[in-house]
């Protein structure tokens, strides 16, 4: 069997990284009776406005798709779609209090499944972790 080089360990680290931390956000979104793109969309959402179509875009989605996944998030009460300020004949979607209120409980049950993955790392460590996982997504 080949020697694993540093990308092939690098690669196979992000899998891992990626299965261990889709398992739990999958199940928290189901939980809370969202997909989780949904759960993505109250993330996204969180501190921002956008319109579908840039929030299409920023999940690499299909517009189509992202108006459907609106319009189903907005009859569970969680998102709305509301005038954009600079253009009037745009629209963007913003969270309701009631998407906040499911925000607010998921991402607590998210650190509660995320953070024990780095129990192990010292203060300095994990917080050079949350730099390079920050550099690596820009």
């Amino acid at each position: 069997m080949q020697e694993m080089t540093e990308d092939d360990r690098l690669v196979d680290a992000l899998g891992e990284t990626a299965f261990r931390t889709m398992g739990p956000l999958t199940g928290l979104a189901a939980d809370a009776g969202l997909s989780l793109t949904q759960l993505r969309v109250l993330a996204i959402l969180r501190d921002r406005r956008l319109r579908i179509g840039d929030l299409a875009q920023y999940l690499g989605l299909e517009k189509s798709t992202m108006t459907g996944l609106v319009a189903r998030a907005e009859k569970k009460g969680l998102l709305a779609r509301v005038p954009n300020e600079q253009d009037a004949r745009a629209v963007d979607v913003v969270v309701t209090d009631a998407g906040r209120e499911v925000a607010a409980s998921l991402e607590s049950a998210m650190r509660a499944a995320l953070l024990p993955l780095t129990d192990r790392l010292a203060a300095s460590d994990r917080r050079r972790l949350r730099e390079l996982l920050e550099q690596m997504l820009r």
